[in-house]
């Protein structure tokens, strides 16, 4: 019974992250952090960053790491409208979930275990198989996508790449999430189960909402 309780609790919880309504003018905030942008633009970044904050949601909580720059302005902004903000997450989490920087993966073990485990949590979402990739989420393919100037651009599998596709700097691969020659560690990496994750609880998300700006 449990496990039936926590599967209609995240299905409550995913409908409202899906369907919540922005507060108006954020994409207004954002196109003045980003001038480039088009109306369409920002509500492709909209779309991306439910899909973190549902991933967020459906991996119980735990630590994840933002992968996209232009997500994660679109996030601060809206973190900023400090109601709305700390309404959605009580509704979507059960407890606020702090803002983390962008990150890639790197020497530092906790932010590659956020960011395998979103990588995990959104390929599942969309039917991608997270360890021989055919395509990108779209959580790892917006900033590419958009032309970000400091983005992170992604690949699903970098022996493809042309020398035109890195030219605006360097190009990660989505095949490296399932390495550990990063910190020599595969943490976060497939470790999402029905059975074994709380999803947050109704007092707060736990040590998943650990980090800051």
């Amino acid at each position: 019974m449990t496990l039936v309780w926590r599967r209609w609790r995240r299905s409550v919880r995913s409908d409202y992250i899906r369907t919540y309504s922005f507060p108006a003018g954020l994409y207004e905030k954002l196109r003045k952090r980003r001038p480039e942008l088009s109306l369409k633009d920002c509500q492709l970044a909209g779309r991306a960053l439910r899909q973190f904050f549902l991933a967020y949601m459906q991996g119980g909580c735990r630590f994840v790491a933002m992968p996209s720059q232009v997500t994660d302005d679109l996030w601060h902004e809206l973190i900023l409208y400090t109601r709305h903000y700390e309404l959605f997450c009580r509704k979507a989490f059960g407890g606020f979930f702090h803002h983390t920087p962008a990150v890639v993966l790197s020497k530092n073990r906790q932010d590659n275990t956020g960011l395998r485990r979103i990588w995990w949590l959104t390929c599942r979402e969309e039917n991608i198989d997270p360890r021989k990739p055919s395509r990108l989420p779209l959580l790892f393919a917006i900033d590419k996508k958009l032309n970000i100037d400091d983005g992170f651009f992604y690949a699903a599998d970098c022996r493809g790449l042309k020398p035109a596709d890195n030219s605006r700097g360097t190009s990660y691969c989505g095949g490296d999430f399932s390495s550990a020659d990063f910190d020599g560690f595969t943490d976060g990496f497939g470790d999402w189960s029905d059975a074994g994750s709380g999803d947050g609880g109704d007092s707060g998300c736990g040590g998943g909402c650990g980090g800051g700006d």
